[in-house]
């Protein structure tokens, strides 16, 4: 049997079984990554010989009735979490030969849960484009198309899991670095509630790795299967043991429902400032008719939804402030400059990041208090619904664009260009107020190009996403290997 498609429930099944040894599952990873990731290129930095010694430390330990929820399965870890003994890059050359002495915390959870880890994925320089590439260890393609984009930052994660690379694989998502993958390769990922799942080690080189309470990034699972994403979360979720982990544990609510036809829904396709492809809107309405045809409650309109132009705009602050606090002096002086010169009636996205990106902290502060009042306008919302459906992106999969200023890059909706940067509208729908998203194949493009959307919950309630996830996935399908 070809193992390298099967879940990590499955073969955790089969391990139990007796079926098959962690050994032998390592094995064919590593083959299958050795004959097909030359084209791919999404395991940038293999680990294999200490892979193979913790599959025979798995097989061992099962063999002394050990059974762990990931002993022995096979995974991959993005490139940015820091892993002892391998280089933590970030795709930046100056940090080429930076080396962690310790396990970020995520990667800490994954081996005490009995993962065996592969490798790690390829990232976009400093995590911060929506495809992965970079000087270091070059571009990874999609699997389905090599001359486009696996997507950012997770997209090694991503073309790995649509591979065949390991069953499982951990990434981080400020501006939807695990749903475009996901979206783009045609997988499953989840973005957790803001705060749900410690982050201390997932840090841009040379560290030092603190427990820092992040704004608007997080970390979490990528799977194939709904069901694996909850399994990934399970082992990730919990506050971080130097801090809050001191006096908290995590109780994660049941789902609020356990079949489609008990499901509110308002769906969503338009956004004021980016349009949304046909492709991409032919994946939304296939969800929405599947709900239909269960019965849920479905609805295109609802004015309990939190005002997207403005969530927009704040997402683009408080994204772009944080980013630009990192600027050299001279850098960021020629950027207040130039907001100084914005009218005060220019309300475009643009002027939102310049202006982000100079922000006082009295900005800040009064930014956030905006982005509280969006948080208590989502939680009267989801006093009426379960989940939105929405894009993750306006399009499939686009073509590699390395232009290196990427002002002058453009994505192509149905024959119209708009600024690149514009399709992260609807990731940062989830991302602004801290909600858990998690995105779900939902069919092809004309093209054959996977077509994705995102699953958005109430705060804290992250399996309620992930069940309706699972339940989709049981009623239109889910993941489809490319070869």
């Amino acid at each position: 049997m070809d193992w390298n498609f099967q879940t990590a429930e499955g073969l955790s099944a089969a391990l139990r079984a007796g079926e098959v040894t962690s050994a032998e599952l390592t094995d064919e990873a590593i083959a299958r990554i050795e004959r097909d990731d030359k084209e791919i290129n999404a395991v940038c930095l293999p680990d294999f010989d200490r892979a193979r010694a913790a599959a025979r430390d798995a097989d061992q330990a099962r063999a002394r009735g050990e059974d762990r929820p990931l002993l022995g399965i096979p995974v991959t870890v993005k490139e940015s979490y820091d892993v002892a003994g391998l280089p933590t890059t970030w795709g930046m050359p100056p940090h080429r030969n930076f080396v962690p002495a310790e396990d970020a915390v995520q990667v800490s959870r994954l081996k005490a849960a009995g993962a065996v880890v592969l490798g790690k994925t390829n990232v976009p320089f400093g995590l911060q484009d929506i495809q992965s590439f970079n000087e270091i260890y070059g571009t990874t393609n999609n699997p389905w198309d090599h001359g486009r984009t696996s997507g950012g930052s997770s997209g090694g994660s991503a073309a790995a899991l649509a591979s065949g690379f390991g069953a499982l694989s951990i990434g981080s998502d400020l501006a939807g670095s695990l749903r475009t993958p996901a979206h783009f390769c045609g997988i499953y990922a989840h973005k957790p509630t803001l705060g749900l799942a410690a982050s201390r080690g997932m840090v841009p080189p040379p560290g030092p790795a603190l427990p820092v309470e992040q704004d608007l990034a997080v970390v979490g699972p990528m799977a194939r299967t709904a069901r694996d994403l909850t399994l990934l979360l399970d082992v990730m979720a919990g506050p971080d043991p130097l801090t809050l982990g001191v006096a908290h544990d995590v109780k994660l609510p049941p789902a609020r429902h356990e079949r489609l036809c008990d499901f509110r829904v308002l769906v969503l396709e338009e956004h004021p400032f980016i349009p949304t492809g046909s492709a991409v809107r032919a994946g939304v309405n296939r969800v929405a008719d599947a709900l239909i045809d269960e019965g849920a409650r479905v609805e295109r309109h609802s004015p309990l939804l939190p005002d997207l132009t403005e969530a927009a705009m704040l997402y683009r602050q408080l994204l772009f402030s944080g980013s630009a606090a990192r600027f050299p002096v001279d850098a960021y002086e020629e950027l207040q400059a130039r907001a100084a010169q914005l009218s005060a009636d220019d309300q475009s996205l643009d002027a939102a990041v310049l202006r982000g990106m100079v922000f006082s902290h009295r900005d800040w502060l009064q930014a956030n208090s905006r982005r509280e009042l969006h948080r208590h306008g989502w939680r009267q919302f989801f006093a009426e619904f379960d989940a939105v459906v929405c894009p993750i992106t306006p399009t499939p999969a686009f073509p590699h664009d390395h232009n290196p200023d990427p002002r002058e890059r453009r994505i192509d909706i149905d024959g119209v260009e708009y600024p690149y940067f514009d399709q992260l509208v609807w990731a940062g729908l989830a991302t602004m107020p801290g909600l858990p998203a998690t995105a779900i194949p939902a069919g092809r493009s004309p093209e054959g190009l996977p077509v994705g959307v995102q699953l958005i919950g109430p705060m804290f309630e992250d399996r309620t996403p992930l069940r309706l996830a699972e339940l989709l996935e049981q009623k239109i399908g889910g993941f489809q290997a490319s070869k």
